[in-house]
């Protein structure tokens, strides 16, 4: 009788000691995609970087030896799923960190994220994440667990208008160039419309009246004809994918002389390609080097990117590259977090805060430097701005300007 007590207690001991080996060994990662909704166009790259670092980081060492267990679930963009999504990684898996994905849902999530003290790392760059302690008074909900890579959409907008005031001078534009938001009214789009546009009137712009189309493609013929009669000469387009490529075709049918600036999501070589003579000199910005480009950190994306695409021949989007700097932001406070009382929400959110400047080890002249504080979530100020065009199938891609935000008070959360 006692040697089976015995037995059982050392059995009951192993079970524990194994158990909690494992719950030290490692943490649980949510990661929602929309890879089937009205983004898909750009969420798969952008997931598919995600995912290749979460297996990247795995397969060479994990966070200092701890596994990064993850689920990647398609939420199609429908906010209800994602909140359930949420609700469940954080229930059943223990849920320490999050990458997550759209406008909608992110601000949706800020509450619960501020509650549970979870972390998310967003592909939406809605300018309303970026204020942790709700000091704008146009700040609704603080934000303290949010973070994402690059600069705000409203950052980016209004990095967009600078280099539009100096186009229009440039050309030796007459009077008051006028600006026009485009895009669908939903959240996304709408993240940056009242703080552009407000940038955009203090520098000298004559703001026109909102355009919308819609997310999904379609003939804008009718839209494109109010921007014609308006006079519009810079165009800010808040939409994605076929939504973009439909504008620009239907405002070369119609004949609309106007210089298109869109969001990040709204340029890349896909949407030059199925959009085809019609972009001409079309701006965008962006957070990243290009697949080709040469830089230093290159060589540890394109190793990442082996982990779906064993041939190395595969060439990734600028989305893509987002995807693998938002991963190592996280992976590297991750790491301060194990060495500072261990992995959890909080001390992974604290982690975010120990750098200045910081660039993600290997990741050199991919991921621009970042500095996160408690006060302030606008972890890039900087804008790169590219043109590109479509000359007979051949696209053209090439960066016109570079422009630093200044971190303004009044437009921080806004």
């Amino acid at each position: 009788m006692y040697k089976k007590l015995l037995l059982s207690s050392t059995l009951a001991a192993m079970t524990f000691a194994s158990s909690a080996a494992h719950a030290e060994d490692s943490v649980f990662v949510g990661h929602l995609a929309d890879m089937s909704g009205p983004t898909a166009f750009v969420g798969k790259p952008y997931a598919d970087g995600v995912r290749d670092a979460l297996a990247y980081i795995n397969a060479n060492g994990g966070i200092k030896g701890t596994k990064l267990e993850y689920e990647t679930t398609d939420y199609a963009y429908k906010v209800p799923q994602a909140i359930a999504s949420y609700k469940k990684w954080l229930s059943r898996e223990n849920m320490v960190a999050m990458q997550g994905w759209g406008t909608a849902d992110t601000e949706a999530l800020i509450s619960f994220a501020a509650k549970d003290k979870t972390p998310i790392f967003s592909a939406s760059y809605s300018g309303h994440l970026t204020d942790p302690q709700g000091k704008n008074p146009k700040t609704t909900k603080p934000a303290p667990y949010n973070f994402f890579y690059g600069a705000s959409y409203s950052d980016a907008c209004r990095g967009l208008v600078q280099w539009a005031a100096d186009d229009w001078k440039q050309k030796g534009g007459k009077g008051k160039p006028k600006f026009t938001h485009i895009g669908a009214n939903h959240p996304f789009p709408n993240a940056p419309k009242e703080a552009c546009a407000e940038y955009a009137t203090e520098l000298g712009f004559d703001v026109q009246p909102s355009v919308v189309i819609s997310m999904k493609p379609g003939d804008f013929k009718a839209q494109c004809l109010s921007l014609k009669s308006s006079g519009t000469n810079y165009g800010y387009i808040g939409n994605l994918g076929g939504s973009v490529q439909s504008l620009i075709k239907s405002c070369d049918t119609v004949g609309t002389d106007i210089q298109f600036m869109s969001n990040i999501w709204g340029g890349d070589k896909l949407v030059f390609k199925a959009a085809g003579e019609g972009v001409k000199n079309y701006i965008f910005p962006t957070m990243t080097p290009f697949w080709d480009d040469e830089v230093p950190g290159m060589k540890l994306v394109r190793e990442i990117s082996k982990m779906s695409d064993s041939s190395g021949t595969e060439q990734r989007l600028h989305h893509y590259i987002r995807g693998v700097c938002s991963t190592y932001y996280m992976k590297e406070s991750m790491e301060w977090a194990k060495d500072h009382g261990g992995i959890t929400g909080e001390n992974v959110k604290k982690g975010m805060y120990v750098h200045q400047n910081w660039v993600p080890k290997g990741l050199e002249g991919v991921c621009l430097p970042a500095t996160w504080t408690p006060e302030d979530h606008r972890g890039i100020n900087q804008v790169n701005i590219y043109q590109g065009n479509f000359n007979g199938g051949d696209i053209k891609v090439e960066k016109v300007n570079q422009v630093t935000l200044e971190r303004r008070v009044d437009w921080l959360g806004y």
